[in-house]
């Protein structure tokens, strides 16, 4: 049903920066060093004639506590550095170029390189011992991996569910290309909808759930709601892809070279990458309270200007005083949450007990232990909950444990 990372990616590995692979001063160059022994290099090829390999690269810095991370993309070169000296055996590195993101990096920084099967390297940088560490490294199935200074494999085989780092590089305005036997037939479908144009969040959301055969919100809300995420970024990717192209085609401005008209263009998707998946995550979670024929509202005022995303059984019955607490709940919905899970506790006071259903994986320990001191209850598809640790799975509701909590009131 889902995507494996062996659908994206044909290998990856991860390391803690050196200071020859992070200061140039070390060894007067920007270069990688470790990627024969850690399969990529393999993967990548070793040209036996000397020439130079050009690869196209996605560098990400991601800082704890910030929500824009700094992306570049460049161009990365591979090749043999003592192809001139017949006397001494190859040795392969990866060297890169100095821009934003190599501007941040330090000696011990964690580092995850994988190759895509488009071809490009992904190439994510963040803190030592930092939150996006652990997460990439549960995403990656890279828990055991002992990574130290020299790059070491990571078995991307053992990771089953890859919409995970799909939304967490989404967030970001990274999309991960993927291309299927169907998309030129899935492609037309959209255009002949659509003709070719951005629909609504919701319109398309509705398209998408059409379009998901083969699972039920109501047996199955968990990995319907995964189902359907999934579905509806492919779809968005095939018609974003082919909206980008058909403009790039046309070109920008009455001479086509419009510099301005280009990156007012180039914000547009940007923009619209990091703020349709929120929106989606909510239409898809409100079809599937629909189905299952729970009353609720979505996004109506508590107190002042809080509104949660969905409030169950509504607003009158939230503000009528003598209506039983014990008869309401709310609902949050974050794709990711990090620290941002605060927000949720002021958004109805009449509520005690919060719920926030989330897609991020691998949330540490001491953020689930706030939550559970704060009364936050998360809620997380049973698909994603094999990240976390087998003490927090204990404590996790599923979609399908909320459903039944709402029809027990």
């Amino acid at each position: 049903m889902f995507e494996n990372l062996t659908d994206i990616f044909v290998a990856a590995a991860a390391k803690y920066l050196t200071a020859v692979d992070a200061e140039p001063s070390k060894s007067n160059q920007h270069e990688i060093g470790g990627l024969p022994r850690s399969g990529i290099g393999e993967a990548i090829g070793y040209p036996a004639d000397g020439q130079k390999v050009y690869i196209p690269a996605t560098m990400v810095y991601i800082s704890e506590g910030d929500d824009d991370p700094i992306i570049s993309e460049d161009i990365v070169t591979w090749y043999d550095t003592r192809f001139a000296n017949p006397n001494r055996g190859p040795e392969f590195r990866l060297y890169y170029r100095g821009n934003e993101v190599t501007e941040m990096l330090s000696e011990g920084d964690f580092f995850l390189v994988s190759l895509t099967k488009e071809g490009s390297l992904l190439m994510i940088f963040c803190k030592a011992a930092s939150q996006t560490e652990y997460q990439l490294k549960t995403i990656f199935g890279a828990q055991d991996v002992l990574a130290e200074d020299q790059l070491k494999r990571i078995p991307i085989e053992r990771s089953t569910v890859v919409i995970p780092i799909r939304l967490m590089l989404a967030r970001y305005g990274i999309e991960l290309e993927i291309t299927r036997a169907n998309d030129d037939e899935l492609l037309e479908n959209i255009r002949q909808k659509f003709g070719g144009v951005f629909p609504s969040t919701r319109e398309f959301s509705e398209f998408s759930r059409l379009v998901c055969k083969g699972v039920s919100a109501i047996d199955d809300p968990d990995n319907t709601l995964i189902s359907w995420m999934e579905k509806e970024e492919h779809l968005f990717r095939l018609l974003e892809r082919h909206i980008v192209r058909e403009k790039l085609n046309e070109g920008f401005g009455p001479g086509g070279d419009d510099v301005d008209d280009f990156v007012r263009f180039s914000l547009s998707v940007q923009n619209r990458r990091k703020s349709r998946v929120g929106r989606a995550f909510e239409n898809h979670i409100e079809e599937i309270l629909n189905q299952n024929h729970l009353a609720f509202e979505r996004g109506v005022n508590t107190e002042g200007k809080q509104k949660p995303d969905f409030l169950f059984p509504g607003r009158k019955e939230y503000i009528t005083v003598t209506y039983p607490t014990n008869g309401l709940r709310m609902l949050a919905a974050k794709t990711t949450c990090k620290e941002r899970w605060r927000q949720v506790l002021p958004e109805a006071d009449r509520i005690s007990r919060k719920h926030l259903i989330t897609l991020e994986p691998s949330i540490t320990s001491d953020q689930t232990d706030q939550m559970r001191d704060r009364n936050l209850q998360l809620v997380v598809p049973t698909p994603i909950q094999s990240s976390y640790l087998p003490a927090q799975r204990a404590w996790l509701f599923s979609f399908a444990d909320f459903i039944d909590e709402i029809k027990r009131l």
